[in-house]
């Protein structure tokens, strides 16, 4: 009887590993191409009023208006409250995961109240911000922060739980200290956790985002929105969700590409299967 044993497949050489991104990368562009040519044919012939769905060439050209003119204003007002309410939120959410992570008193604390607190719908919160905060940056921040706290500190503290106990052990065995425990060991483990905590984190942040940016902004995207439903222009409307989605992929992107650095270290399954 003779055994047939599997060889691990062989790194790939660095350009043809790029080459390989990028092929997957053009697969990924395939589908919204598809969307677009389909919707554009589909207002073409009348299958779709152009006053309900423009074509997305007429989408195009609105979006080159609107950078010609105020877009860019919309934008950075925008990403500027992302900015800081996601950073105010998830840094928050990253302070009290560490503490309820790591211990249980804490969790008997605070873990009921964070729970009903997060069951809270995103527009719950705005006209109470409204009358504590008025109309101005403040209040829009704050909603953000508190869409970003949530995802950050479940994802933060489930990391932390989720730890193997072994790992702990052993570095006991070694005699680390607290300090450097959670440096060496705890942080480590917990960051891909912290990071997929981070990712939904920032998600939400443009989420609610439009929530504050519908009802009291003069400036923003979710403002444009708002002002193209009411001079009943779908192509603003369509433009102003087309840079949402853009500036959330580059956002959720830039994060991944963190990830990836730090967590460089890890050997995992990349989704590509081995030949039988």
């Amino acid at each position: 009887m003779t055994s047939k044993t599997k060889s691990l497949p062989l790194a790939l050489p660095a350009p043809h590993r790029l080459s390989q991104h990028w092929h997957l990368r053009l697969k990924g562009l395939a589908l919204p191409a598809l969307i677009l040519l389909v919707l554009e044919l589909v207002v073409r012939i009348g299958w779709l009023p152009s006053y309900q769905m423009p074509a997305p060439s007429e989408i195009a050209l609105t979006l080159r208006d609107l950078a010609e003119g105020a877009l860019w204003k919309h934008i950075s007002a925008s990403l500027l409250r992302v900015l800081l309410g996601f950073a105010i939120g998830a840094g928050l959410a990253l302070v009290f995961a560490a503490w309820v992570g790591l211990s249980r008193e804490a969790e008997a604390w605070l873990e009921p109240t964070f729970a009903g607190l997060r069951s809270i719908p995103s527009l719950a919160w705005v006209p109470l911000l409204l009358l504590w905060l008025g109309i101005d940056e403040t209040s829009k921040i704050v909603l953000i922060a508190i869409g970003a706290f949530f995802p950050v500190y479940l994802n933060g503290v489930a990391a932390i739980r989720n730890i193997d106990r072994k790992l702990v052990e052993v570095g006991q065995m070694y005699g680390f200290g607290r300090a450097r425990l959670v440096r060496r060991i705890l942080l480590p483990a917990a960051l891909p956790g912290l990071f997929t905590g981070l990712r939904s984190g920032m998600s939400l942040a443009w989420m609610f985002l439009v929530a504050a940016e519908l009802i009291a902004a003069t400036k923003g995207l979710g403002y444009l929105l708002s002002d193209g439903r009411e001079t009943s222009r779908p192509d603003i409307v369509l433009a102003a969700i087309i840079v949402l989605a853009l500036l959330g992929k580059l956002s959720d992107g830039l994060l991944a590409s963190l990830e990836k650095r730090c967590l460089a270290w890890r050997d995992t399954f990349n989704g590509q299967g081995t030949e039988p």
